[in-house]
């Protein structure tokens, strides 16, 4: 993976930053999507974060990797909007891109189908549930990473982690959608 190098940095520069932005920025807006459920909304947050962590350089310690640490940046910076009226409410479009070869069109179909019903369960899941679902499965952060960025126990990242699966397997059985609660 080319963005290794970065992951493990102990300090950062200015010149270090342009490779960051490069590595990340797909990152950070992804994360700033999830959580906003906006397009606008998350490219005025992912600006905003590698603002701040520009300014911020000489605050990165190598404590966390610089993922963990924009991801940071994110989340907060989320929060401090959110409590301003920040985010609107829209319906997700699923936008996750398949590698299967030359499907047939009624498979492809009824797997789109399938990802946009599993895209809006999971975005309708309550706030706390459905970071720790992206966080794993779209950014692949471990349980400790997981529990930096969120400021919780291992042990409660992986109590929401199990929450967060039953209900949104509960509400792909039951064809039903769980009501967010920010």
């Amino acid at each position: 993976m080319p963005g290794d190098a970065l992951i493990h940095l102990t300090a950062l520069s200015p010149p270090d930053f342009r490779r960051v932005m490069e590595e990340y920025a797909e990152d950070v807006w992804y994360y700033a999507y999830f959580l906003t459920k906006n397009k606008e909304a998350a490219d005025d947050l992912a600006q905003e974060t590698f603002v701040k962590a520009f300014k911020c350089l000489d605050s990165f310690r190598g404590e966390a990797s610089v993922k963990t640490w924009l991801m940071t940046i994110v989340r907060n910076t989320w929060y401090t909007h959110r409590r301003s009226a920040f985010i609107r409410k829209v319906v997700l479009v699923g936008f996750i891109s398949t590698k299967e070869v030359n499907p047939s069109a009624e498979a492809d179909y009824l797997k789109r189908m399938m990802v946009d019903d599993i895209w809006q369960i999971v975005m309708r899941l309550p706030v706390i549930y459905r970071e720790v679902l992206i966080l794993q499965a779209h950014y692949e952060l471990s349980m400790e990473e997981m529990a930096s960025l969120l400021n919780l126990s291992v042990t409660a990242v992986k109590s929401r982690l199990r929450r967060a699966r039953k209900m949104a397997a509960a509400a792909l059985k039951e064809g039903e959608m769980v009501d967010e609660e920010s």
